[in-house]
């Protein structure tokens, strides 16, 4: 069986170190988890040229950061630098800014994916440099692999380019560079079974599909067998942006159904799967909650705590209006500084 995707990311990762995060620890489908720490707020902005990885953890490997933003390399057989969000997000919007790897069965990649193995993808493998894969599981469901697309892209081991997910309780939409390339309706995904529903982390990583040790069709499915002394291979990811649509200090699983019906979003004062002593920053204090570096087995919990106390946040199944109209007024407004940093620079050259 070929394994792509996060399953096989996943593999790689956990055999570069034994104390990486890469799979679920505890699944809501199976028994009793602790609830998901939530994003407390509609907007949160990650500009990785900053050399700050506030709100994330490396769960494999070493990720560092320079102007040109996050920065994951395969250098040698194993590598597989991963970063995961310290918060969890229920529908919304994401952007992330990147620019892949070259060389030859090199995958890089950016994912949402939730305890209960639900899943989002976008892949690119360095062997075909005009392509990249769109792709999605529901609930780790890998019995057959015929829910990828491929969208054409542009040079895009040169150029940093916008890949999008903008994800509901109706449609998952993936957009290249803020024009949609695909859609998927939830009743398309086995009647809504194979549906991606529940609360999902940012994943942003690199691994060699092309790994000789990896099984043939692997290895076929990456465009052949990785050179790692034509190497190192860089991925780097320049921001990453994300609209909450249900914004909630903690997400909870109330029964085993994995149905995004059953999610209850509170800002009570609970028990989450995310914890930490550190100081937080400004926006940790709206609902991003900071993640020690045990793993989420062992991690002593905190209470997820926000500005409202102790009020219920009611669940959305789809975008509310508010959280539209703010994804809407956040989406212009980058449109309007992008064109007066274009004037500003056109008028300093001038």
């Amino acid at each position: 069986m070929v394994l792509k995707s996060y399953y096989q990311w996943a593999a790689v990762a956990l055999a570069g170190t034994a104390t990486a995060q890469t799979s679920t620890t505890c699944n809501p489908m199976k028994k009793s988890c602790p609830a998901n720490t939530g994003l407390n707020k509609y907007h949160f902005n990650a500009d990785l040229t900053s050399g700050s990885l506030d709100h994330w953890k490396t769960t494999a490997g070493k990720v560092d950061s320079d102007d040109l933003g996050a920065k994951f390399t395969v250098a040698k057989q194993g590598d597989a630098p991963t970063l995961e969000s310290e918060f969890y997000i229920f529908f919304g919007h994401v952007d992330v800014r990147m620019r892949t790897a070259s060389g030859t069965g090199i995958i890089s990649t950016w994912i949402l994916e939730s305890d209960d193995l639900d899943e989002i993808d976008w892949e690119q493998i360095s062997t075909y440099d005009s392509k990249i894969q769109t792709d999605y599981f529901g609930k780790g469901n890998t019995t057959s692999y015929d829910r990828e697309g491929t969208v054409a892209v542009s040079k895009p081991e040169d150029t940093f380019h916008t890949y999008s997910i903008d994800w509901t309780s109706e449609r998952i939409e993936w957009s290249l560079d803020g024009k949609v390339e695909r859609t998927l309706k939830y009743a398309d995904a086995v009647g809504g079974q194979n549906y991606p529903q529940t609360p999902m982390r940012v994943r942003l990583g690199i691994w060699a599909g092309g790994d000789p040790d990896n099984e043939e069709g692997t290895i076929e499915w990456a465009g052949g067998t990785t050179d790692y002394s034509s190497g190192p291979f860089s991925m780097y990811i320049e921001s990453v942006d994300i609209v909450n649509y249900n914004p909630a200090a903690a997400y909870e699983y109330t029964d085993m159904t994995g149905s995004y019906k059953s999610i209850k979003a509170t800002n009570a004062s609970m028990a989450t799967n995310l914890s930490s002593d550190d100081s937080k920053s400004d926006d940790s204090k709206s609902g991003d909650s900071k993640s020690d570096d045990s793993s989420s087995s062992t991690t002593a919990r905190r209470s997820a705590s926000s500005p409202e106390g102790s009020a219920s946040v009611s669940h959305s199944a789809s975008p509310s209006p508010s959280a539209e109209s703010a994804a809407s007024s956040i989406r212009a407004v980058s449109a309007v500084v992008i064109a007066l940093v274009s004037v500003i620079a056109g008028l300093v050259q001038f």
